[in-house]
């Protein structure tokens, strides 16, 4: 035996290997012991028991692809905007003023008392505006330049008064600096807005100044500005104070009104405004409330907007990967013979 395995020292390789191959086949779990050539008649073959894990990982691979691409899809929306005015308010305060022909909760008020607050809510509605506000009697000022700070423009309304400058109704003139204010603003390039109007309030007829309102108008329409009109005041006579020297109210005279509606009619026809007639209160609202109707600017605006679908694509080829791998290592498969 010895000189057998000396001359064929394979089969003593062989014996030693035995104890090996053994080791390993139950460290796989077989349940039969390996003999040489016996091993050959049968062999395991694993083979899935789906080809799904590679369909979903040749999915993912496809999306990750396209993911890379960086695909983008475009998003149109319509939003409805509003765009700002440059405007002017020129406000009388002349001595007429005083006229106590308005009422409002049983207490008998002024013209300016009764429009300063209509005034102010008016210039609420417009956030978008530039709004400036010039003042005449005898003569004519800018009380407010054109100004985005309605707060500030708020304060400047309270100051409003009679006695501010000497007495009378320059009308022609008041138009006059209300139109040189606006034309300042157009022709700053940097803040020009799409159009600008003004809105005259008054209650008597022209009796001062340079300009005539007539020509003022001829000057508004070649600049392309509206102008709105509006006349306060009842028709007839109005309850007018009378002061003391020290302010005080002492009694009461009565004065006729001498609107001149014709004049403020000519006006707003000529530039393509409007004429409103406020006697009381409520007119007054009404006549702001049309004028800020007319003159609000809308205009729909289509933005075009890119919206990314790459991380929506990375994480549909990241699941379909994740899905396949697991399907593809897990225990559901069978075993073949061949």
């Amino acid at each position: 035996m010895n000189d057998v395995a000396l001359q064929h020292p394979w089969w003593l390789l062989a014996l030693l290997i035995l104890p090996l191959m053994s080791w390993l086949r139950w460290r796989r779990g077989l349940p039969a012991l390996i003999v040489p050539f016996a091993a050959a008649w049968w062999r395991p073959v694993l083979v899935p028991a789906t080809r799904l894990p590679a369909i979903l990982m040749g999915i993912g691979l496809v999306l990750l692809v396209v993911a890379l691409a960086r695909p983008q899809k475009m998003e149109i929306s319509t939003e409805v905007r509003q765009e700002g005015y440059d405007l002017m308010l020129a406000i009388d305060l002349s001595g007429s003023m005083l006229a106590e022909d308005f009422e409002q909760g049983g207490v008998r008020l002024n013209r300016l008392q009764a429009i300063k607050p209509v005034i102010q809510a008016f210039i609420n509605t417009r956030p978008n505006d530039r709004i400036g506000l010039a003042v005449f009697a005898g003569r004519a000022y800018t009380l407010a330049p054109l100004t985005a700070d309605h707060a500030w423009l708020a304060r400047q309304t309270e100051r409003l008064k009679i006695g501010l400058m000497e007495d009378g109704t320059a009308i022609g003139d008041g138009l006059g600096v209300a139109l040189t204010r606006l034309e300042q603003s157009k022709n700053d390039k940097t803040t020009k807005r799409p159009s600008a109007f003004i809105v005259l309030l008054t209650d008597g007829s022209n009796n001062r100044g340079v300009l005539k309102p007539a020509q003022a108008a001829e000057i508004a329409k070649t600049r392309g500005i509206t102008v709105y009109t509006i006349g306060a005041g009842k028709a007839g006579s109005a309850p007018y104070p009378i002061f003391d020297e020290t302010g005080k109210i002492t009694g009461y005279r009565r004065i006729l009104a001498d609107l001149d509606e014709e004049a403020l009619r000519d006006i707003a026809k000529t530039t393509g405004g409007a004429y409103f007639r406020a006697d009381n209160t409520d007119t007054i609202a009404a006549a702001f409330k049309a004028i800020d109707g007319a003159k609000k600017l809308r205009f729909e605006a289509k933005t075009k907007r890119a919206r990314e679908l790459f991380p929506w694509l990375v994480s549909g080829s990241l699941g379909l990967l994740l899905a396949g791998g697991l399907l593809a290592y897990t225990p559901w498969r069978r075993e073949a013979l061949t």
